[in-house]
């Protein structure tokens, strides 16, 4: 049972996306009441339908269960609940510090429905101190509450986050351990015991700030080992060494485990969750820093290969293979990929990018609106193509037999038909 001896029936998870949406759906498969918040109409509507408004392996199966028998609804407005869950986005601003406003944003919305013994839980990643932050503001329009625990008037902040794979997030949201941090050891074991309504890992309990920090550091240690392989292919293009090979044979090593190079580094985590560290702590994090602009530099250098290559012809036309940040999923989120199309699309004045994402219905706006871009099937790309860049390796581009492609230009970032 919680500190104040009443169970956590009802949930509410505010932000219904890529990670909100299915700990909320995972929550109700366990026996909760969720309600979900969030700030458009038609992820409400979709929802409220059963339905997913992103590709997730195993997600729509599971939500349109429990939205049938009545266990997870969605609404714009913030309900009365017995415990939060805040799953909103922490972008950073152009000097890469976070931007708090949609947690300050969540955390308004929860104050006025607050009675006492509540708790609330900031799953978003989020630098150090962002759930202090986050109980700040809700003390502030409640000061009759205290974060003191065990008391009528308490209120319980913990934070959580979340460490799952995109395309395999439902398998890894039950299986993973999870790091729970509480500002108080109340709070801590408060949120343990809600998830471990579904959560079959370990739950292990620390601090929030150690938490927070714990996010962070899973992240840039994968952020610096990209870095290390992504400036090794740099050092190996020029000097005329395959970089696959090179991995390959290096990894042979029983201690050496280079990773996989590519354009960049993309998604909602790695490509951004180092630069709150560094931001927190810019005259110490300088192997940090110096791995986040290695890999934000790689995708000029793949656009700067294909413009070399482009100059042959008139007319270029570019099959740009993947714009989502990973493979086998829609995400297009801090995503190298686009970015590196929209950049093609600019600088390519009298070239046709043929955007190919098998994974998406329409062409995201920002590249819907150059006059040069088509989302275009696989088969037809890589016909109407004069060079083809692999951005991501989807399963359906391993398929294609690279003996077909022997009279077009090939820049393969991904290593996939080598």
């Amino acid at each position: 049972m919680s500190p104040i001896n009443a169970p956590l029936d009802t949930v509410c998870v505010i932000g219904l996306g890529y990670i909100g949406l299915p700990t909320a759906a995972v929550l109700a498969q366990a026996g909760k009441t969720v309600i979900g918040v969030d700030i458009k109409q038609d992820n409400v509507d979709t929802i409220n339908a059963g339905q997913v408004p992103f590709v997730e392996e195993g997600l729509e199966a599971v939500l349109a269960g429990v939205v049938a028998q009545g266990k997870l609804s969605a609404q714009l407005e913030t309900p009365l609940a017995d415990a939060y869950i805040v799953s909103v986005p922490t972008p950073f601003t152009g000097d890469h510090e976070a931007d708090l406003s949609y947690i300050e944003a969540a955390a308004r919305g929860i104050a006025p429905q607050l009675k006492g013994g509540e708790l609330v839980v900031l799953e978003s990643t989020a630098p150090p101190g962002a759930t202090e932050h986050m109980a700040g503001v809700i003390l502030e329009a409640r000061p009759e509450f205290t974060n003191e625990p065990n008391l009528a008037n308490s209120l319980y902040f913990s934070h959580a986050p979340e460490r799952v794979l995109p395309g395999r997030i439902m398998i890894e949201m039950v299986e993973n351990d999870r790091i729970i941090g509480g500002l108080t050891r109340e709070a801590a074991e408060m949120n343990k015991e809600l998830y471990a309504s579904f959560c079959r890992g370990e739950l292990l309990l620390t601090d929030a700030r150690t938490a927070e920090m714990a996010k962070l550091t899973e992240n840039a240690f994968r952020d610096v080992n990209i870095a290390f392989a992504n400036e090794l292919s740099m050092i190996a293009d020029r000097q005329g060494i395959d970089v696959w090979e090179l991995i390959e044979l290096a990894n042979h090593h029983p201690r050496v485990n280079i990773l996989q190079p590519g354009p960049g580094v993309g998604g909602h985590c790695i490509a951004v969750d180092p630069w709150f560290i560094v931001s927190a702590e810019r005259e110490t994090s300088k192997l940090i820093a110096t791995a986040r602009n290695v890999n934000d530099s790689k995708p000029g250098v793949v656009i700067d290969k294909v413009l070399e290559r482009a100059e042959k012809f008139k007319a270029p036309a570019v099959a740009a293979l993947g714009i989502a940040f990973k493979a086998n999923i829609d995400d297009l989120r801090e995503s190298p990929s686009r970015n590196i199309a929209n950049s093609l699309a600019a600088q390519l004045d009298e070239g046709t990018v043929l955007v190919v994402e098998p994974n998406i219905d329409e062409l995201p706006r920002d590249l819907a609106e150059h006059d040069n871009v088509e989302l275009a099937e696989l088969e037809d790309a890589l016909e109407r193509a004069d060079i083809v860049l692999v951005l991501v390796d989807h399963d359906p581009f391993h398929e294609v037999d690279p003996e077909t492609l022997q009279e077009k230009i090939v820049i393969d970032t991904k290593g996939l038909w080598r």
